[in-house]
């Protein structure tokens, strides 16, 4: 095997542009996928069509899935009145994973931006207010990043809802603390955000 070989190194290429892989990880995943061609190499590019033949987003909330409504969406016990708001469907998953959450989620798939020309209207701002009013949430809780980008759109968000006839209570992530996290180790940001987030106990 040649490492000048073009299909290996457009292989590669393409390896490499993935998120959190370079050129160097782009080599190393391809070559072990080389020496486990018979197993892992033909399973994976097997499940790799199925999931671009089948995956799409969800008509309702922007997730990934295999049907026009996820199963997020199409779950009845979900509709508790409670919709969680996330930048990106990773946030989404993410959420997920600590299963703390039982409502249901809308994915914006970014946040604004005036400098990469990114509105409300790109971000469907205005279909999340409307499916607010028409699937009478009670509580929308804004899960976005603690950037600037991120509480500038989270800003947008409440005085929108803030506009709607029906009153909705509002809601953000406290940020701060992390558990089992030490007071040395954390930058000033986070520990300006705890002491904001405080709570009696």
């Amino acid at each position: 095997m040649a490492e000048g070989s073009n299909d290996i190194q457009a292989l590669i290429s393409q390896m490499a542009r993935l998120p959190g892989l370079g050129p160097r990880s782009a080599r190393r995943v391809v070559l072990a996928l080389i020496r486990r061609r018979s197993t892992q190499m033909t399973q994976l590019a097997a499940l790799m069509a199925r999931v671009a033949e089948n995956s799409r987003e969800c008509a309702r909330c922007g997730n990934i899935g295999e049907a026009e409504i996820c199963d997020i969406c199409a779950d009845p016990t979900r509709a508790n009145g409670e919709l969680c708001v996330v930048e990106n469907v990773a946030d989404l998953w993410a959420m997920e994973r600590g299963r703390a959450f039982r409502g249901r989620y809308h994915v914006l798939g970014g946040t604004l931006s005036a400098l990469d020309e990114v509105g409300p209207d790109e971000l469907g701002i205005p279909r999340l207010i409307s499916r607010v009013a028409d699937e009478r949430v009670v509580e929308v809780i804004l899960a976005l990043n603690a950037t600037v980008e991120g509480q500038t759109t989270a800003h947008y968000i409440a005085e929108a809802l803030a506009a709607l006839p029906a009153p909705v209570t509002v809601t953000g992530l406290a940020h701060g603390v992390p558990i089992g996290g030490e007071l040395d180790f954390l930058d000033d940001g986070t520990i300006s955000a705890a002491l904001r987030a405080r709570r009696t106990l």
